[in-house]
């Protein structure tokens, strides 16, 4: 019987599995279907700055903790793996459009100042210093204003879970590819064993850290355990040679820039359930607005599209910590769009949690059980997605 269990091998469940293998606890994960067909092989991989400043909240230190461990990370597994995960520091343009998002940038420009971050505003004209790929947009006048973020970083996703994956094995975690947990025993407020399709499997603890699909398995964890899943579509452009350097982000909408020249295309908000896939008028429309920015991307080749669906929770943070109905059970879910960000970080404060060791950062306001009131952040994230598109003419 392994130490512990982990349900759920997307980007959280593989770093928790790295973690606690490298303090010595033996891992086993149950992988719902084939590694590569996570939620976490979409993402897009986009870091914003991460500064923890005085006023910074529970979300943002987690955030914080994170980007540093991510950087000693790449190095890690770069080490032990030989695969670079591609994290580098490229930059990040904000652009606004109409006035509306110019006013949005100048709110935005002072939070990210209040919180220490570099950033540089720029005017239209100065827009093409930054990122010369976008001279023609300025040309035509499609710009209100900027702001640059020097140090918004961008990471490699497949890179890092083949890297992740690696690590794992070295360490000795066992990986179960298509093991679709169906069932779990419980004796009194212990789970005995987890039932999957292709039998049963013990462990001294369990994890639960499915994404979306942790849901299923919530009543038995802790009820108040509900992640929304919130598709997002991801459209992947192909040129010959790169036209940015830069990562681009326009409302919600984002251009990802790859050294190779390859270019991310993003991406949608949609709170429609469990629907995966990708629909013509978003790959259309994403198509559109990166050709509008860079008019080179206007023909370039569609190399694939594809689509995932964030964990969301209501008041924006992860669920994280120990379950308060059982005594052998943990939870790790519930992200949204920082699971990639912050997924170093919760692995170790969740191994922190599991080995009794001191937790770098408060894990209070991360409870399983904690109350959920006020407003949902998801719900308003979403609805401000579509006002964006509705709002913005081109």
């Amino acid at each position: 019987m392994v130490d512990v269990g982990i349900i759920g091998s997307g980007i959280i469940g593989l770093s928790l599995a790295r973690e606690l293998a490298g303090r010595g606890l033996s891992t086993r994960v149950l992988s719902r279907e084939p590694l590569q067909k996570t939620t976490s092989w979409a993402a897009a991989g986009i870091f914003p700055p991460a500064e923890d400043w005085p006023a910074a909240g529970p979300g943002d230190r987690l955030t914080a903790l994170s980007d540093r461990l991510h950087w000693a990370w790449r190095q890690e597994l770069l080490d032990e793996t030989g695969i670079d995960n591609g994290l580098a520091a490229c930059g990040g343009l904000y652009l606004a459009v109409n006035e509306a998002g110019l006013a949005r940038l100048t709110t935005e420009a002072d939070a990210w100042r209040a919180r220490g971050c570099a950033l540089e505003w720029l005017t239209v004209d100065t827009i093409p210093d930054a990122e010369p790929g976008l001279s023609s947009a300025v040309a035509r006048g499609l710009f209100r204003g900027a702001y640059l973020l020097p140090t918004e970083s961008q990471i490699r996703p497949p890179r890092h879970l083949h890297a992740l994956e690696a690590s794992c094995r070295l360490r000795g975690v066992e990986i179960v590819p298509d093991a679709d947990v169906t069932s779990i025993e419980c004796d009194g407020d212990e789970i005995h064993r987890v039932c999957g399709a292709h039998g049963p499997h013990e462990a001294g603890l369990w994890v639960l850290a499915g994404g979306s699909w942790s849901g299923t398995l919530a009543e038995i964890f802790g009820a108040s355990v509900q992640p929304k899943p919130v598709r997002g579509q991801i459209v992947l452009l192909r040129q010959a040679a790169p036209s940015l350097s830069r990562i681009l982000n326009v409302g919600l909408e984002y251009l990802v820039p790859r050294p190779d020249g390859r270019v991310l295309v993003g991406s949608t908000l949609e709170d429609i359930g469990f629907v995966e896939g990708t629909t013509e008028p978003a790959v259309e429309r994403m198509r559109q607005f990166a050709g509008r920015l860079v008019p080179e991307l206007a023909d370039a080749a569609v190399e694939t599209t594809w689509s995932g669906l964030r964990p969301s929770s209501p008041d924006g943070l992860p669920w994280i910590g120990r379950s308060p109905a059982l005594s052998n059970g943990y939870v790790a879910t519930g992200h949204f769009r920082a699971g990639w960000h912050q997924s170093p970080g919760t692995a170790c404060l969740l191994a922190d949690l599991i080995t009794g060791a001191t937790p770098t950062i408060d894990p209070t306001p991360f409870a399983v059980d904690r109350a959920l009131g006020g407003p949902d952040r998801t719900a308003a994230m979403v609805h401000r997605a579509a006002a964006d598109l509705a709002s913005i003419s081109w």
